[in-house]
C-alpha cells in the first residue's frame, strides 16, 4: 500500500508539472506555424523575452514590490482580525446574533464597490488599497473560523469542561484545535480572493503594481508585458496558497494521511 501510494503521488507530481508545460509548448508550435494571431497571444518565446527586458529594466521587481506588499500586509491584517472575530462570535452568543446577519450581509456586497468609499475617506494613498484586501480576508476568515467553532461537538465541550478545562485551558486545548481545519481552509480560500482584490485595485486605483502594468500595457496595446504581469500574478497566488497548504501539513498533518507531531502524540 505505502509503495502504492508512492507510485500515486509521483504520477499526481508528474501530471501537475506535465499538464501547463503541454500547454505551454503547444502555444508556442500553434503561434509559430500561424495558427495564432501572435498580436494578441503572443508565443512564450516572446513573452520570455519581454519578461526579462522588464526584469533588467526593473519594471517587473518594482510591481512585483508593491503589489506583494500590499497582498501580505492586507491579507495578514484580515487574517488575524477575521480568526479572532469568528472565534469571539463562536463562543460568545450575544456577539453572534449581534453581528452574524450584519455581516451576512456585508459579505455579499462586492469588494470592489467598497473602494470609492475608501478613496473619498483616505485619498489616493496605500491605504484603500491594503483596506480592501484586508476585507476581503477577513469575511471569509471570519464565516470559516465561526463555523469551525459552531461544528465542535457538544459531548467534546462537556468532557472538557468535566476535566477542568476552562477559560484560557479551554480555548488553547478544544476551540482553537478544533477549528483549525476550518481556519486554514478559509486561509486557502482568501489567498485567492486577496490576489484578485489586489490586482483590480491597482487596475483602477494605483500607479504602480502588477495590475498596474496588466492595465496599462493593455491601454497601449503591448501584449508583452501583459501576460508578464498575468504571469507574474499567477506565480504569487500559487506560492502563497503553497504556503498555507504546507503550514496546515505541518500543523494538521493527519489531514493529509501523516502522523500528528511529537508534540501532540505525546500528550
Amino acid at each position: 500500500a505505502r509503495r502504492r501510494r508512492r507510485r500515486l503521488s509521483r504520477r499526481d507530481v508528474a501530471l501537475a508539472l506535465g499538464t501547463p508545460l503541454v500547454l505551454v509548448l503547444a502555444w508556442e508550435v500553434l503561434g509559430r506555424a500561424g495558427a495564432m494571431d501572435v498580436r494578441i497571444f503572443p508565443p512564450p518565446s516572446q513573452v520570455l523575452a519581454a519578461g526579462a527586458e522588464l526584469a533588467r529594466s526593473g519594471r517587473l521587481g518594482d510591481a512585483v514590490g508593491a503589489t506583494l506588499t500590499r497582498l501580505l500586509v492586507g491579507y495578514l491584517a484580515g487574517a488575524v482580525v477575521g480568526i479572532a472575530v469568528g472565534l469571539a462570535m463562536g463562543v460568545w452568543r450575544p456577539l453572534r446574533a449581534a453581528f452574524d446577519p450584519l455581516f451576512s450581509a456585508l459579505y455579499a456586497l462586492p469588494k470592489i464597490a467598497v473602494l470609492p468609499i475608501l478613496l473619498l475617506v483616505f485619498g489616493f494613498t496605500e491605504t484603500p488599497r491594503i483596506l480592501l484586501v484586508l476585507i476581503g480576508v477577513f469575511f471569509i476568515l471570519q464565516i470559516n473560523t465561526l463555523a469551525g467553532v459552531r461544528a465542535i461537538d457538544a459531548r467534546v465541550l462537556e468532557a472538557a469542561t468535566a476535566y477542568g478545562a476552562t477559560g484560557f485551558k479551554r480555548f488553547r486545548h478544544v476551540l482553537l484545535p478544533a477549528a483549525l481545519p476550518s481556519v486554514f481552509t478559509g486561509l486557502r480560500v482568501s489567498a485567492g480572493m486577496a490576489v484578485v482584490i489586489v490586482v483590480s485595485v491597482e487596475f483602477v486605483a494605483a500607479d504602480d503594481g502588477l495590475g498596474h502594468l496588466i492595465w496599462n500595457s493593455w491601454q497601449i496595446f503591448q501584449p508583452g508585458p501583459m501576460y508578464v504581469g498575468m504571469v507574474a500574478v499567477s506565480l504569487i497566488g500559487a506560492v502563497l496558497t503553497g504556503v498555507v497548504i504546507a503550514g496546515e501539513r505541518l500543523l494538521l498533518p493527519w489531514r493529509t494521511g501523516g502522523r500528528p507531531p511529537r508534540w501532540r502524540r505525546s500528550r
